[in-house]
């Protein structure tokens, strides 16, 4: 069986892209080939990364990068996964369906968050929502 070449696409590639790349890697290693990407990539996000590992997932050895680094990458599908990364790039180069799915931002969520707990609990739901949709694919 051929694996799919999923990509998804957020502004930071930070949380939400690296979430979905972690839960298809994790989830569906067995028919996708999953990358994230970001249209201004500014790191890995440490909660993220945490909150992922709470259920079992490790993306602390994935890099947060930008769009172009995927150049030459045959993708059969793009998935924005926010809402600006739809705006900047609704058609994906090279992909051959581009879909969206836009889901909060657990570190602007988080912007008024007293403790790092109260913080995460944006950071889990987020992450509980993209796995559902990640299942889905």
């Amino acid at each position: 069986m051929t694996k799919q070449h999923v990509v998804f696409l957020c502004t930071g590639n930070s949380c939400r892209s690296q979430m979905a790349e972690g839960w298809a890697r994790h989830l569906c290693a067995d028919r996708i080939e999953a990358y994230s990407a970001g249209t201004d990539p500014h790191g890995l996000n440490p909660l993220a990364i945490k909150a992922m590992a709470e259920a079992g997932v490790d993306i602390s050895t994935q890099a947060s990068k930008h769009i172009d680094a995927l150049n030459g990458v045959p993708l059969d599908l793009a998935v924005t996964v926010c809402d600006r990364a739809n705006e900047t790039c609704p058609v994906f180069p090279g992909a051959k369906r581009t879909i969206h799915h836009n889901f909060d931002d657990p570190p602007r969520l988080a912007q008024e968050a007293e403790t790092e707990e109260e913080a995460m609990q944006h950071y889990r739901r987020v992450r509980d929502e993209i796995r559902a949709f990640v299942e889905t694919l």
